[in-house]
């Protein structure tokens, strides 16, 4: 592999110069000072400049980095509260989000426990009522009381089987690291004891008296929010002792690059290991006995070719969903009672997608993607069709809680202009299903249309295509294109407050299902992965020019959004056509392809992308990353990037050295602002007065310059 060196340091600043690109009655936007090293590279004979890698550095670790996010805070808000279109936005935005709202119920024993939120609580709060209707609903867990910021977040929260206890974890600023603790379900006391160093990890009880989870050793100081995480082992943890006893259940020292996660099956007979890269297709598959001492791991599936996820299992036997020799996933049952595992076929593979499988009470509940829409099918448990579960439109089905011998369960069903509606059904009865909880809506979903259209992408390639808008507006209408592709990930129709803040200004909205997702099975993810990547900007591209093409936008309207993944792509397809959009919105960008793999979760992205350090995927990597593809002496639209100084999953170094490039060109008079939260990371946790108050930034921002002009 041929070396990549450093030819020179960083070293003295030079102030950023005013782009000259200038257009008659358009102000020079006087941007920050940033300070430009001399950081070069030199990787297969090309020479590559970095002058903004010192703005990698941690935040809370630099304080010359410090002083430049406050530098460039204080700029963005100064220009953000000035825009006439954000006192609207905020005041429609709190109330579009002030509504009740429920999380799907878990039933453990003979109790529920669920999620609600009354409205504008930063957090959901964590509630326990009787299984059987009877008695009060009760606080469980407040996390709305752990910090002044509403900052710190209820993320993951298991009960024991038998409903006596509950394991969760806490999220604090946004970060990606999780601290798990205990509580006693009858009393509301939170046990002594508290795992920490946890990442990336499923929680699962073995027993009521203990559980299994993942963890990383503990990072170097200084270096838990960059540091490449490596060696992920599984731990079993016996409530009432210290971390420092778990016992250590699965690892791998000699490869630590790969991911482990324990799942349990409900009877509590089988526990099962995943292992994979991360972000790779494939993982393999490991089952330990509970029942028989030494809880000896014993290999099911050894290749990391195909995925395998475990639905449950009742006694002996497993089921899983699985993509072997079925790119749009199919059922296998799984005979563990012989020498020899026996794997067989039980619900082959559809034209649709399977996206979820349940096993409630004796049935198969199974999540079908036909053209990106839900359908929810029954199936006996050897795969006859047993009817399906009516769903009420267009939208996406967030998950399924129930389990083999109980027939009740429950469902989320969400649309672009329905927020998440709690459903429950027996599953022996396809016809039963009701609503369990829904929202009251501040707003009149009739007043609202979503229809799925398809187009051509630059090679022929059939993408799909929602576009939600006002049933009582006609023509061009100002218009956000989102978009993600990639990871194997389908972008479903689901509902975002924000978003309908943008609607009922009489914006129009378009999500673009295209290549590198997993919308249609394997094959739509690898039409946009690694070699492929560019059809995934070029499907973007065409989706754009559609929505022109077809009086969707006007010539000037068209706002263009996308996060982490997603903020790739509004990178890229800028840089390659900015003529194209006028507004753009990337969040929480990967923005240096050269590097991304030098920080965090970032090093199991180049399954997905490549490997910088090959020279072919190098030069792939290079031709987009939007870091270094500013081009010079073109007009770019108004663009603001946004990140969060905690962020750690992508880590705010590529949103930062981005935003750099693009106030350093000369690249026309529009603004080129970033955005910078504090106290949060990628997303998750994010509390709702922050969601707000970005939200009111943003649209504000892209209304300004697609020509939206909200209601006062």
């Amino acid at each position: 592999m041929p070396s990549i060196r450093t030819l020179l340091a960083a070293s003295a600043a030079t102030l950023l110069v005013a782009p000259a690109f200038a257009q008659s009655g358009d102000a020079v936007m006087d941007y920050p000072a940033t300070e430009r090293g001399s950081v070069v590279e030199t990787a297969f004979g090309q020479k590559v400049a970095d002058p903004y890698r010192w703005l990698e550095a941690d935040v809370r670790e630099d304080k010359k980095v410090a002083a430049w996010v406050e530098a460039q805070s204080r700029f963005t808000a100064g220009y953000l509260a000035k825009l006439p279109e954000r006192p609207a936005f905020e005041a429609r935005l709190k109330t579009l989000f002030d509504f009740e709202r429920f999380g799907i119920p878990v039933k453990a024993g003979n109790l529920l426990f669920f999620r609600h939120n009354s409205g504008l609580q930063n957090q959901s709060v964590l509630y326990v009522r009787n299984a059987d209707g009877s008695g009060e609903r009760r606080v469980l867990i407040d996390p709305n009381t752990w910090a002044k910021d509403g900052a710190t977040a209820l993320d993951d929260w298991q009960p024991s089987k038998d409903g006596t206890r509950l394991a969760y974890t806490v999220q604090d600023g946004g970060s990606d690291w999780r601290t798990v603790k205990f509580l006693d379900v009858a009393t509301g006391t939170v046990l002594p004891e508290t795992l920490e160093h946890v990442k990336f990890s499923a929680l699962a009880w073995a027993g009521s008296g203990g559980v299994v989870y993942s963890r990383f050793p503990a990072p170097k100081a200084g270096e838990a929010f960059q540091a490449v995480s490596s060696n992920q082992s599984v731990w079993y943890h016996q409530i009432g002792t210290d971390q420092s006893a778990d016992k250590l259940v699965y690892a791998t020292p000699d490869n630590p690059r790969l991911y482990h996660a324990a799942a349990v099956t409900h009877d509590q007979r089988w526990m099962v290991i995943s292992t994979s890269t991360g972000s790779e297709k494939g993982n393999a598959v490991g089952v330990v006995a509970l029942g028989k001492g030494g809880w000896t791991v014993r290999p099911l599936v050894t290749l990391l070719k195909d995925e395998w996820s475990l639905i449950d299992g009742i006694g002996d036997t497993l089921w899983f969903m699985t993509s072997k020799d079925a790119p749009r996933k199919q059922v296998v049952r799984v005979d563990l009672s012989g020498a020899e595992p026996a794997i067989m076929i039980v619900v082959p593979e559809d034209e649709a997608v399977l996206d979820g499988a349940s096993i409630v009470g004796d049935k198969l509940v199974l999540n079908y993607l036909r053209d990106v829409k839900a359908e929810l099918r029954l199936a006996s448990l050897d795969g006859k069709p047993a009817g399906t579960l009516a769903l009420p439109g267009i939208g996406s089905v967030g998950g399924v809680q129930g389990e083999p011998g109980d027939a009740q369960g429950h469902f989320v069903f969400s649309g672009f202009t329905q927020p998440a509606t709690v459903y429950s059904f027996d599953a022996a009865n396809p016809a039963s299903t009701s609503v369990w909880e829904a929202p009251r809506l501040t707003f009149d979903p009739a007043r609202f249309e979503t229809r799925q259209v398809f187009y051509p992408s630059k090679d022929g390639t059939r993408i799909p295509m929602f576009v939600v808008r006002r049933k009582d507006l006609s023509g061009p209408l100002p218009t956000i294109l989102y978009g993600y592709g990639g990871f194997n990930i389908s972008i479903l129709p689901a509902f975002s407050a924000a978003r309908m803040a943008w609607l009922e200004a009489g914006g129009a909205y378009a999500v673009a299902n295209i290549r590198g997702g997993g919308e249609y099975g394997e094959a739509w993810h690898l039409g946009g992965k690694g070699a492929t990547k560019q059809n995934v900007f070029d499907d973007f591209i065409a989706g754009g020019e559609w929505l022109k093409a077809n009086g969707v936008t006007a010539k000037d309207g068209l706002a263009v959004e996308g996060g982490s993944n997603g903020g790739l792509l509004v990178g890229a397809v800028v840089n390659q056509r900015p003529d194209l959009f006028s507004a753009a919105h990337p969040a929480v960008g990967v923005m240096d392809m050269l590097r991304f793999d030098k920080f965090t979760a970032g090093r199991e992205w180049v399954f997905d992308y490549g490997f910088p350090e090959k020279e072919a995927d190098w030069r792939r990597l290079r031709s987009y990353s939007p870091y270094h593809n500013v081009q010079a002496g073109k007009a770019y639209p108004a663009i603001l990037t946004t990140t969060a100084d905690t962020d750690d999953r992508v880590v705010p170094g590529h949103s930062f050295k981005y935003a750099a490039a693009l106030q350093a060109a000369d690249i026309g008079p529009k603004p080129h602002l970033i955005r910078i939260e504090t106290r949060a990371g990628h997303g998750a946790g994010t509390p709702v007065s922050k969601m707000i108050e970005e939200s009111a930034d943003v649209y504000a921002f892209l209304a300004h310059w697609t020509g939206l002009k909200p209601e006062d």
